[in-house]
């Protein structure tokens, strides 16, 4: 059995995030999802606007996952070694980084293939999150 391993924030649920979902699905058996915890995401210096239990269900009711966890840390090698996944998906963004060389360098040791898949054109949170602004007058900077 195939099991194949990403995680997000997934903060306003996009088509960008229901594309690597399904995508990474089609590659694996069972698809694992690690929700970012809302402390994990302050640490990274941003702030979710859905609370990270409605994230998680959120992710959890799309059909192409199989389980979810939370994303405590950045640590995705322990994390893949700690669910028996034979492959990790993550954004083609940080394909040949000084960084991910790095981290592919030891996923290859423990035998985990790591897949970049493109992102969905147009489409992230922080755009989703811009056009509120813009076309509401939202402020996320208000709890």
């Amino acid at each position: 059995m195939i099991i194949g391993y990403t995680a997000g924030v997934f903060d306003l649920f996009h088509i960008g995030h229901l594309n690597l979902l399904k995508n990474a699905k089609g590659m694996c058996d069972k698809l694992i999802v690690g929700v970012t915890t809302d402390d994990l995401v302050l640490y990274k210096g941003k702030r979710a606007m859905i609370p990270f239990e409605d994230r998680l269900e959120i992710v959890r009711s799309i059909k192409y996952v199989d389980a979810v966890v939370p994303q405590r840390d950045m640590d995705k090698l322990t994390m893949c070694e700690k669910l028996k996944a034979n492959i990790l998906f993550v954004g083609d963004d940080w394909y040949d980084t000084s960084k991910w060389n790095v981290y592919e360098e030891s996923f290859q040791k423990k035998n985990i293939q790591i897949v970049y898949f493109p992102y969905t054109k147009g489409i992230s949170s922080s755009k989703v999150s811009e056009a509120l602004k813009n076309t509401r007058g939202w402020d996320d900077s208000k709890g």
